[in-house]
């Protein structure tokens, strides 16, 4: 039985994303979890997954459009038997609620909606996408197995380099399990919680096709087409990897005769981007093996040649493309290999290897760079002693924590220190006098790293000047009392006007408004002006973004900022609160001072410094008059800007604020 369904975009981490590439076209025939389109958001380029397998029937999308959660992007005609027509009742009881915006996931089961049931139904909840691939600690676990919840309360507390958020339940329902402790690390996909949900009170013939939680289990295992009765052979070839050309095969995992697993590693592939391992599409055993190490595959190369245990659908027994018996003709160049015996990620005396070579990947190098760690001097913990982002992260710190008992002298800086840090003599601080440890908060010891990177790495130049703020703050106390007087409720206050003056400044210099690219080569020019408030919570400073500042005006920027800032003293900003910012104002003139250097926040290339305003006698060409000055402190990256640019810029930003019929111009 086959039937037509709609392919739904599931949860993308962002409001509207850009399609860059389409994956299948109208005819062809691709398997559950099968990319049909790549999306690009501003983190990160992802495939739109297929539901489930069968024909592409129709595409309503097209390169350069813009989607978002819940739009439906084309349709299929679903493949196989009962198994199908579950999965195509589950998804037709979603477009009737489109509330839970769902869309079915082999990686992540808690988007995958409850098979129907007259009965309840056991279900596992995951970890969305949280805007980061790293793995995040746990700070707390919000529920115990016995809770009843409801759907969007909280199960999990997570905090990342960026902010504290907590990880919601996709349905309603009974906690039978918790699989995560407080002090966990997760990334998206970490099941949370086995959750016992209602069933949707569908057909008793589809009742009795999964009567139980173990029933369902089954079914998902066997999420491929009905097997035969018999075993079959079937090849398994590269899926799309978001890569165009040909990439690196740099490791083989398996042999002739080995027994393997669904999901197994067949090869490790490396892109310009990642490291990534090309999984078996079935359990069975290896029957032939058609790469080697060092040969190029692309999407559709044959890479195994498998007898299922079981069989397998002849669809999917289908190769992609053609085997690359071509690729044998030419000698390849086995993938690097590392000297060093020892697997450590970091040496305790290294040594620069005699060919002068490291195994890493351009993302990885990229992170070297920034830390200024020379790559032959680290040993790399993945598949064939390639470098991987840990093995910097721990390198760099045994670098930092070498001075504390390398060197006794205090006055030189140790010779295998790649940072080339003096080394501070430790001190008993206590001898002196009474003394209180007090451990750092944990957005402290995150954001510390981070702030130090910027600062190391970013030539900073800040330019010091005033605004005029005089008749701009005798306009805001006016609006401020026509809103307490008709009790609105809104209260306006200075920064809303610095926020519009530099957005204003933006649209005219845009070399403030752009980021510098991986390789260092050239400018991004970002047509959008979002900016980034720093707000001071108990936890430690954090940095919201208020977006499309350019075309908001001051009543709206005043409501947004006020509900942003109380998210952020709450601790309730998402991930996605704090992306995509353009350029950052920290203020601190609700507390005092005249100036202050503040820190690039990267990838940006500007940052601009507010302080404490102050009545000062200013010159008007005949007498002095009173003027309530504001002090403006602009860091930049002079790499990207010029020190003249740079004066003119904050002259702008200045003009605009103590002249708000500038930004109407």
């Amino acid at each position: 039985m086959s039937d037509i369904q709609k392919i739904i975009v599931p949860d993308v981490g962002g409001d509207e994303v850009e399609v860059i590439e389409l994956c299948v076209a109208v005819g062809d025939n691709i398997e559950a979890d099968e990319g049909v389109v790549t999306v690009e958001s501003d983190k990160a380029s992802m495939d739109i997954p297929a539901p489930f397998e069968g024909e592409i029937v129709s595409l309503s999308v097209s390169v350069g459009d813009k989607i978002k959660e819940g739009d439906v992007i084309g349709e299929m005609k679903v493949a196989g038997g009962s198994e199908a027509s579950e999965e195509a009742s589950s998804d037709d009881s979603k477009e009737e609620a489109p509330k839970q915006e769902e869309t079915p996931k082999e990686e992540s089961k808690s988007e995958a909606a409850p098979a129907a049931s007259g009965s309840s139904e056991v279900i596992e909840v995951a970890v969305p996408d949280i805007g980061s691939e790293d793995e995040v600690d746990v700070i707390d676990v919000l529920v115990s197995v016995g809770d009843t919840i409801e759907k969007e309360d909280g199960l999990i507390t997570l905090e990342t380099d960026k902010a504290t958020m907590d990880v919601p339940s996709t349905h309603s329902g009974t906690v039978k399990e918790v699989f995560i402790s407080t002090g966990d690390k997760v990334k998206e996909g970490t099941v949370v919680i086995k959750l016992e949900v209602a069933g949707s009170g569908s057909t008793s013939s589809e009742s009795s096709d999964a009567p139980a939680p173990a029933a369902q289990e089954s079914e998902k295992q066997a999420s491929e087409p009905a097997a035969s009765s018999s075993s079959e052979t079937i090849e398994v070839a590269v899926p799309d990897i978001g890569e165009d050309g040909e990439v690196d095969v740099i490791d083989v995992l398996v042999s002739v005769g080995d027994t393997v697993e669904k999901e197994d590693g067949l090869i490790t592939l490396e892109t310009d981007k990642a490291t990534m391992d090309v999984p078996s599409t079935h359990a069975g055993t290896i029957k032939e093996v058609f790469i080697k190490t060092g040969d190029k595959v692309k999407q559709g190369t044959v890479v195994v040649k498998l007898e299922t245990s079981g069989g397998a659908s002849s669809q999917a027994s289908e190769p992609a493309a053609e085997k690359p018996a071509a690729k044998k003709e030419e000698p390849k160049k086995e993938a690097p290999k590392q000297e060093s015996a020892n697997r450590s990620p970091v040496p305790a005396e290294p040594a620069p290897k005699g060919n002068g070579k490291a195994h890493a990947s351009p993302s990885v190098r990229r992170i070297a760079r920034e830390f200024g760690v020379d790559l032959t001097l680290v040993n790399g913990s993945g598949p064939k002693n390639r470098i991987l982002k840990e093995d910097i992260q721990a390198y760099v710190k045994a670098e930092l924590a070498k001075p504390r008992t390398a060197a006794a002298s205090g006055n030189a800086t140790v010779g295998d220190n790649v940072l080339q840090i003096v080394p501070v003599k430790p001190v008993d601080h206590s001898k002196f006098g009474e003394i209180e440890e007090q451990p750092l908060s944990r957005i402290q010891k995150i954001s510390g790293p981070f702030l130090h990177r910027n600062w190391a790495t970013i030539p900073h130049v800040t330019q010091f000047d005033e605004a005029d703020i005089t008749e701009v703050e005798d306009f805001r106390k006016e609006q401020n009392a026509y809103h307490a007087k008709i009790k609105s409720g809104l209260k306006i206050t200075p920064l809303v006007f610095v926020m519009k003056a530099v957005a204003k400044a933006l649209e005219k210099y845009e070399v403030f408004n752009s980021s510098l690219s991986d390789d260092g080569e050239s400018l991004i020019i970002k047509k959008f002006i979002n900016i980034g408030i720093a707000v001071e919570t108990p936890g430690g400073l954090v940095v919201p973004v208020i977006r499309d500042v350019n075309k908001k005006g001051i009543e709206q920027l005043s409501r947004e900022l006020i509900e942003t800032s109380q998210k952020a003293r709450e601790g309730k900003l998402k991930a996605a609160d704090m992306q995509g910012g353009t350029f950052t104002i920290s203020s601190l003139g609700g507390i005092g001072g005249t100036a202050f250097t503040p820190i690039v926040n990267a990838p940006e290339v500007a940052i601009l410094g507010v302080s404490k305003s102050e009545m000062k006698p200013k010159w008007n060409g005949k007498e002095f008059e009173p003027r309530l000055m504001v002090p403006l402190s602009l860091s930049y990256d002079h790499r990207v800007i010029d020190g003249a640019v740079g004066a003119r810029f904050s002259t702008e930003v200045a003009a605009n604020l103590t002249d708000l019929r500038r930004i109407i111009l």
